[in-house]
């Protein structure tokens, strides 16, 4: 059944199709809907519009930009990625394939993440269900799945074991594999994202300098490997693109070149971003604490202020102030 799901997704061109040039109207007009495929984007999205018309329906608020990240922003950067001219080139141009890799392993996850779905659903499902998903959230699997330091070390490591050994060309040569690299992808995105960004609750909670620090981390990685590509001379599946013979487009080479650039840049971009609104996060808790701190010593003052009128040495609560 998983095998017959992911042939559902967009069929990939080989070198012996006929293949029509990535040119003019064609980055507009080069769009695929294989119908299973876009059955799970349209399931997923109207799982999240349900649970927020659940709220609604009781007279619960949901913020509209978490609606609008979730279902607008990442789930339409995983139809962009998959059914676009980046899908539909994705075998034949090498840095079509690197920007669907950034929309399906960077953009997509952030996004889907900042949509809260954990909460939404925590919020939206029948108490039996709640109680079902807090013990996923709390489960040894989760907390081995989510937790920060192997993720970060998936992050990394995946884009060297991908460029750097025969898996990608594997996955070029193969469409189930090739399928599998999407969903990998997205998920090994949002396993990263989701106790580093800390906006649905998650079984291990790090502070706030361990996040940043490992989205500091991971960012050399990604330049090193995109420099690397940049700057090989040596063309990766060498004997698949080359296959193509095509006249027209980037030449292997340079088309090479662009890909490596396009990691470099959107992956520094990415976690930048990603660091800033963790830095954000940060700050604004910190004022919350702060607040917090300075309305129980205002309350300890108003408490002292009372007792030092009646003639008491400690503090007195209001009750005993009545007496």
């Amino acid at each position: 059944m998983f095998t017959g799901v992911l042939a559902t997704f967009p069929l990939h061109a080989k070198p012996d199709d006929d293949i029509i040039p990535l040119e003019g109207a064609r980055y507009f007009t080069a769009w695929e809907f294989p119908p299973w495929a876009v059955l799970m984007l349209v399931t997923v999205a109207g799982l999240y519009l349900w649970g927020v018309l659940t709220l609604r329906r009781r007279g619960d608020a949901w913020p509209v930009v978490r609606t609008i990240s979730f279902v607008g922003l990442g789930l339409g950067s995983i139809a962009v990625a998959s059914f676009s001219f980046l899908g539909v080139y994705d075998t034949v141009l090498f840095w079509t394939h690197m920007i669907q890799h950034m929309l399906l392993n960077m953009i997509a996850p952030v996004f889907l993440v900042y949509g809260a779905p954990a909460t939404l659903a925590l919020r939206a499902l029948p108490k039996r269900q709640r109680g079902w998903l807090l013990a996923v959230l709390h489960s040894m699997v989760a907390k081995i799945l989510l937790f920060p330091p192997l993720t970060t070390g998936l992050m990394v490591a995946s884009p060297f074991a991908l460029y750097m050994t025969g898996w990608y060309e594997l996955t070029l040569r193969n469409d189930f594999f090739h399928d599998s690299l999407h969903l990998y992808l997205v998920t090994v995105g949002t396993l990263f994202f989701f106790p580093l960004l800390g906006v649905d609750p998650v079984p291990i909670k790090m502070p706030y300098p361990i996040r940043i620090l490992l989205f500091f981390l991971t960012m050399p990685f990604h330049a090193f490997l995109g420099v690397t590509i940049m700057g090989s001379s040596r063309l990766i599946a060498e004997e698949w693109y080359l296959a193509f013979d095509r006249d027209w487009g980037l030449a292997p080479l340079t088309d090479q070149t662009y890909a490596g650039g396009l990691m470099w840049a959107t992956g520094d971009l990415t976690m930048l971003a990603a660091m800033i609104t963790i830095f954000v996060q940060w700050i604004k808790e910190s004022n919350r604490e702060a607040k917090r701190v300075d309305r129980a010593l205002d309350r300890e003052d108003a408490a002292r202020a009372r007792a030092a009128r009646l003639g008491y040495d400690e503090p007195v609560s209001d009750n005993h102030a009545k007496e």
